[in-house]
């Protein structure tokens, strides 16, 4: 199995980053371009039954992947 993972700033934090590829799309000539939220993407393989292998995604995600404080993060298991 393959866990897919993204990490994102939650919307509520200030994202440097972000900002500055929007500045950066616009001074491209890019119309149109809202705010810009850049995160991270893992793809993680694993092996086991899927309810014990959520688990332990979850709490990576929790405990080592991210910053709960202020990350969001969503996944799926494939």
């Amino acid at each position: 199995m393959k866990a897919k993972i993204i990490i994102t700033p939650k919307k509520a934090v200030l994202d440097p980053q972000g900002k500055t590829v929007q500045t950066a799309l616009e001074h491209m000539g890019y119309q149109g371009i809202g705010a810009v939220h850049v995160g991270k993407y893992l793809e993680i393989e694993v092996t086991g039954d899927l309810e014990t292998v959520r688990k332990q995604i979850d709490e990576a995600c929790h405990k080592f992947l991210s910053n709960p404080v202020i990350e969001d993060y969503k996944f799926q298991i494939e």
